[in-house]
């Protein structure tokens, strides 16, 4: 739906975007602990909908006929968002065939506004290690490591990366 569209021209009032928007991250939330999960991914869609409906940059100069949105609308619905990126990326995750590839662009989203977001942070390293990108993996995971020392799975996979780049190391070893 075209927000343009809405009766006198705005794209609707902020106050009710990012309610809506944080209506539709909770029923995500409950579809994913009821494991529905391409429910979920549905619900956060629409949700980051919502948000695309708000005021941006372009319009923050603009022609004064947009309302401009509150810092605590701001931070309101930079929250929503980076919630949405990082639960849609845990919902992949649970994937039959995950999307290894759309699971690190939803956690460098968040990254880029949290950029020591523990989630974020392992769950890239997860998807750089399983692109075969060991390095970053291996990045990002101690990072998540220094946030969450003792978190078992972040030193799972470490072990893991660093397993995969001694053994590419070897094999260069072995042809040169």
């Amino acid at each position: 739906m075209d927000r343009s569209s809405l009766p006198g021209g705005v794209r609707g009032d902020p106050a009710q975007l990012i309610h809506r928007a944080l209506d539709f991250k909770t029923q995500g939330a409950q579809c994913y602990k009821d494991k529905k999960y391409r429910e979920a991914i549905g619900k956060y869609h629409r949700a980051l909908l919502e948000l695309k409906g708000l005021p941006g940059e372009q319009d923050r100069a603009g022609d004064g006929q947009e309302p401009r949105l509150t810092e605590e609308q701001r931070r309101a619905a930079e929250s929503v968002e980076v919630d949405c990126y990082n639960s849609l990326a845990a919902c992949l995750l649970q994937a039959e065939l995950v999307n290894y590839e759309r699971v690190k662009e939803y956690c460098l989203k968040v990254l880029k506004k949290e950029g020591e977001n523990f989630k974020a942070l392992y769950r890239s390293g997860v998807a750089f290690y399983h692109l075969g990108d060991y390095d970053k993996a291996l990045f990002y995971l101690k990072e998540a490591k220094s946030r969450q020392p003792t978190d078992t799975n972040v030193i799972r996979y470490i072990q893991l990366a660093e397993m995969k780049l001694s053994r590419c190391s070897q094999r260069e070893k072995e042809l040169s």
